[in-house]
């Protein structure tokens, strides 16, 4: 039972396998058995291909089924096709576009599966790309609000260093009445003398100055704060907004494009692995000898073609043999003086006809 289903693999004719030996069969059943499994690798390749685009195991199973009876399909032609000639360069010229094709689905068939083997060391490349573009998305996005807050920082700056300013002026006015006061500067005349009130009134005066620049100040710099902190709010929100669609960045094409980034020889061995599975049906054909198969097989084909030659020479025969008949018939009616009289009797009521048609035309228009 396994052995019939595996030789209906391989696309050969049943009924003509049942007249060979037990190693014909066994060969087609091994070539058959090479395109099932091929089918199934793809099969399992396919669904983890779309189990990474569709993220359904329902979605990726039935299209990975579809996908797997296409490529065993094409197989099964491929291998049937292929037919023994008796020169091996005809028969390799004959494989060819089977080979080429056969490396597609070679290449089609190995790239999810190296995919999923090397899963790790792409999560590694994706996670380190996704790293890039997440601070490359804060600089982008900080483009837009920094030299704003640049602005907001250094009127910030100049308000509190007009404060400090300020402050260092009073604070060199209360030394100045202090020293005054003690005798250590000024008129050097120890006590509080109308110099030393002079000097207080005017350190007094700065220092109302300051406290009302202190509040104007505060007042301004809590404005540039809050707007500060509302663009800063502005910026987070873009960044969390957008950040998704970074950690999103891992689907089969940006997988493909992280295997490429990975050393090239360990996917190379599994491509020319999944190569040497698909090609094998065609080479052991293509290697393999003319066997009894191959043989009633041409057989069989000749007999048709030449049954189909026989028609067509007999289709020819017959519509030339009554050609030739036909031309004898009407050869022999044209040489009767009975048919000539009739026709000439017709011929002249025909005549009879049109001219007393143009007579009476002839008279209504007068």
């Amino acid at each position: 039972m396994l052995q019939r289903f595996f030789i209906f693999c391989s696309g050969a004719d049943t009924d003509i396998l049942e007249q060979c030996s037990a190693g014909e069969r066994t060969k087609y059943a091994g070539i058959g058995a090479t395109v099932f499994f091929t089918a199934v690798m793809a099969t399992i390749a396919a669904a983890y291909a779309l189990f990474t685009v569709f993220d359904s195991y329902v979605s990726a199973i039935f299209f990975g089924i579809i996908w797997g009876l296409l490529i065993f399909n094409l197989d099964r032609f491929i291998v049937s096709t292929i037919k023994k000639r008796d020169n091996f360069f005809d028969e390799l010229i004959q494989a060819s576009p089977r080979i080429a094709l056969a490396v597609i689905i070679a290449i089609v068939i190995s790239k999810p599966l190296e995919l999923k083997i090397f899963e790790k060391e792409i999560n590694q490349v994706l996670l380190e790309e996704k790293n890039a573009m997440t601070l490359e998305n804060q600089d982008q996005l900080a483009l837009q609000y920094t030299p704003t807050l640049n602005a907001i920082a250094a009127e910030i700056e100049e308000l509190e260093s007009e404060v400090r300013t300020k402050e260092a002026e009073v604070n060199a006015l209360y030394d100045t009445y202090i020293a005054e006061a003690e005798g250590r500067a000024g008129t050097e005349i120890l006590g509080k003398g109308p110099v030393y009130q002079e000097k207080r009134d005017k350190h007094d005066a700065e220092l109302a100055a300051l406290q009302n620049l202190r509040a104007t100040n505060a007042d301004k710099i809590n404005a540039l704060e809050t707007q500060q902190q509302t663009l800063t709010n502005e910026y987070n929100e873009k960044v969390a907004s957008t950040q998704p669609v970074i950690d999103g960045f891992d689907g089969l094409m940006a997988r493909v494009n992280a295997l490429n980034k990975l050393p090239w020889l360990p996917s190379l061995f599994i491509f020319l692995l999944f190569l040497a599975i698909e090609t094998s049906p065609i080479l052991a054909k293509l290697l393999s000898p003319k066997g009894a198969y191959d043989l009633k097989l041409a057989e069989q084909e000749g007999a048709v073609r030449s049954w189909v030659t026989q028609q067509q020479m007999q289709r020819e025969i017959v519509v030339t043999t009554d050609r030739e008949v036909n031309n004898r018939v009407y050869a022999d009616i044209a040489e009767e003086q009975e048919l000539y009289d009739y026709k000439r009797q017709k011929a002249r009521e025909l005549m009879q006809l049109q001219a007393d048609a143009f007579y009476k035309k002839q008279k209504s228009v007068l």
